[in-house]
């Protein structure tokens, strides 16, 4: 029979197990681990770099985040700095976002799968929300002014929106992920390719196969640059 000690050991070894099945991403094992993106070997993420190649621009990047963007269609342009910009955010588990918001712009409900999202508005006024997850489908909103903070939990669809119809609007987001990823719900549903059956469109949101064809013949534009 195994001692008590057995036990409070296989605990500990399944707490630890149980912990990094749960983290978006892997915690680093390492000083860094700048990523390679011309290793052959295929990882979650990317293989290191050999240090002795690693030098400070594999940490930086202009990216004149300070600098005003053109918006899109749908008033916003995200510009995301992760670990396809700066190799050294490799396994750090974290990335930045400037969103710029045109008057009544938005940036349209979406989710990223692997990353919570603090945001904080830099300058002007935005509505802001998520939606949990079902059978509540609850929204949790808040109207942001300049300096206020508002956290968007992982996975969650959520959004932003500027209702200011004379000024722009500003937010910096940060990611709790090397590589947060995207998933514009309006895009993915109507503008995947190939497309979705407009039958199961039409059945899932009880409306006419007409205008789930009309949607679908949109152009769906990304504003993640």
């Amino acid at each position: 029979m195994a001692s008590p000690s057995s036990f409070c050991l296989l605990a500990v070894l399944l707490a630890l197990v149980l912990w990094q099945a749960i983290a978006s991403d892997p915690s680093p094992l390492q000083d860094f681990c700048v990523a390679d993106k011309h290793s052959p070997v295929l990882v979650n993420g990317f293989a290191c770099l050999d240090p002795k190649y690693v030098n400070a621009d594999h940490f930086f990047k202009a990216a004149m985040l300070d600098t005003p963007r053109k918006t899109n269609k749908v008033g916003s342009n995200v510009t995301l700095i992760n670990v396809m910009q700066i190799p050294g955010l490799n396994t750090l588990g974290i990335s930045i976002a400037r969103i710029d918001y045109a008057p009544l712009g938005e940036n349209p409900p979406h989710t990223h799968p692997r990353a919570t999202e603090i945001l904080t508005v830099l300058e002007g006024t935005l509505y802001v929300g998520f939606v949990t997850s079902n059978p509540n489908n609850t929204l949790f909103s808040k109207v942001l002014n300049k300096g206020d903070v508002f956290v968007f939990p992982e996975g969650l669809i959520h959004f932003q929106f500027n209702p200011n119809p004379h000024q722009p609007a500003v937010a910096l987001a940060a990611l709790s992920s090397q590589n947060p990823g995207a998933i514009t719900i309006a895009n993915a549903v109507f503008g995947s390719k190939p497309p979705i059956s407009d039958d199961v469109l039409a059945k899932a949101f009880q409306v006419e196969k007409g205008t789930i064809d009309w949607l679908q013949a949109q152009f769906w534009e990304n504003n993640h640059y």
